[in-house]
């Protein structure tokens, strides 16, 4: 393992996350808030931390390797975590408290341990915020933008943050440019967001601050209400728009926005998939509704519940806890299914289940026909064997993963129902849960915070990423 080359780019890594403060040094002196000095005690130990790592080793730049990639990728998402804490512990929460929402914060999971949202300083408010737009598309990507000036290779770590499909279909030629093309569309998207919220009626503070987290799916919000603090029609049709959006794969919005293929959307089997899986969740749960209380109070609140839940991103407009407790798990399945691979949104991912829905066609067909030729098709595109069963073998470590994280969380003594939400709204990068963390997680014991947190992580980096380095074999490479 390449440790100079680690710490070199951990060094560059910090110094850049550093310069996040200064958005909340800003915001404070421009409110007048009390929590100017916490971000700027924050922002000094980061850079003199990030800044010393750098110095250590700036003079060994040298070409890292995969296994370097995932140790970095690990590693950087923990460190980052633990520093985006400090300003929550600095202002006087518990660490545990503070690790967890900022693990949260950072993998756009939304979960959080914090009751009276409202009450908090703007610039505690917006640093929230930026945690999810950060972790939305991955520092780590935005880095390798900068990194071959610096005389980093960043080809193997781009590969390991951003798995699936998008790891096989690079928008451009070159890796820097890819990096560059993604942030050009995320960040367009976020002023595109704040601008529509504003002009739906939102202030200027919370149109900022709830685009950061719409476009990242990532579900904070400045109010304990969440969306539904404002209870405007036209503020929810902007919110439903950027998390559809969000949710979708960015090389479907590259090839819109740069090559002038508008029409991919209709076309593209994955984003039909995760639009149907939207209506059917949605129509499901008017009908048990109906069904169950004899009306439907609201379809306007069921299909924002249903987007936003099987977006994983997390807003609310209404507590669906309350809802009929079938309702609240048809939502909750509809998380696991997530969002769309190249997307910014959490869950299985809507490319796995199409595969795996279709593999498991193929086996009920030679059932059927035992002679009979059968190839696994997305679309028009034939997917290869080898493909179908790394994904069985990703769902079956995901649904391994799951029971084991269940049963440690169950071990605190958290009830069946509130135990299966939690784990599978931080695997899924969801945030709310049922039971006793619908609202917030403040109730779940620091232990079990720290399996949540972890969950979030696992979920972020899918999986592989994390359990791989527990692989003997993995460090004898």
């Amino acid at each position: 393992m390449n440790l100079k080359a680690i710490s070199n780019l951990f060094g560059i890594l910090l110094m850049f996350f550093s310069l996040s403060f200064l958005i909340p040094i800003g915001i404070s002196l421009l409110y007048e808030d009390s929590s100017l000095d916490i971000f700027i005690k924050t922002f000094l130990i980061v850079v003199i931390i990030g800044f010393l790592f750098w110095a250590l080793s700036r003079n060994h730049k040298q070409e890292l390797s995969s296994n370097d990639g995932f140790v970095i990728i690990t590693l950087f998402w923990l460190v980052l975590a633990l520093a985006g804490s400090l300003p929550f512990y600095l202002s006087g929460m518990a660490f545990m408290d503070s690790f967890f929402e900022s693990m949260s914060g950072i993998t756009t999971t939304g979960a959080t341990v914090i009751s009276n949202i409202d009450v908090l300083d703007e610039s505690i408010l917006i640093y929230r915020q930026l945690l999810q737009w950060m972790g939305g598309m991955g520092l780590i990507v935005l880095a390798i933008a900068v990194m071959p000036i610096l005389g980093i290779g960043g080809g193997q770590i781009y590969k390991t943050e951003i798995p699936g499909a998008m790891s096989e279909q690079k928008l451009t030629p070159r890796i820097t440019e890819t990096a560059k093309a993604l942030w050009v569309i995320y960040f367009g998207l976020t002023i595109a967001c704040a601008l529509m919220y504003w002009v739906a009626g939102m202030s200027g503070f919370d149109a900022v601050a709830h685009s950061l987290s719409t476009v990242s799916i990532g579900g904070f919000s400045t109010h304990d209400a969440s969306i539904g603090y404002f209870d405007s029609f036209s503020i929810e049709m902007v919110c439903i728009l950027f998390m559809i959006i969000s949710a979708s794969s960015f090389a479907l919005h590259y090839g819109a926005l740069f090559k002038g293929r508008v029409l991919r959307y209709f076309y593209d089997p994955e984003f039909k998939f995760f639009i149907s899986i939207i209506l059917l969740v949605f129509v499901s749960a008017s009908l048990i509704m109906f069904l169950d209380i004899g009306e439907n109070p609201s379809n306007r609140k069921i299909f924002f519940q249903a987007i936003s839940i099987v977006s994983t991103t997390g807003f609310t407009t209404a507590d669906f806890s309350a809802w009929p407790t079938v309702v609240g798990f048809l939502l909750l399945i509809g998380a696991f299914i997530g969002g769309c691979s190249g997307s910014v949104g959490g869950g299985i991912k809507s490319w796995r289940i199409l595969i795996m829905l279709n593999h498991a066609k193929k086996q009920i067909i030679k059932i059927i026909h035992p002679r009979a030729v059968v190839s696994v098709k997305i679309g028009s595109k034939v997917v290869d064997s080898s493909v179908a069963e790394s994904v069985w073998g990703f769902f079956s470590i995901y649904v391994i993963s799951f029971m084991l994280l269940l049963l440690a969380l169950l071990s605190t003594g958290l009830d069946f129902a509130s135990a299966f939400s939690a784990i599978g709204a931080c695997l899924n990068n969801l945030g709310p849960g049922l039971g006793e963390v619908a609202s917030n997680y403040s109730s779940v014991t620091d232990f079990g915070k720290g399996i949540l947190a972890f969950g979030m992580i696992l979920g972020r980096l899918e999986i592989f990423t994390i359990l791989v380095l527990f692989m003997p074999l993995f460090w004898r490479r």
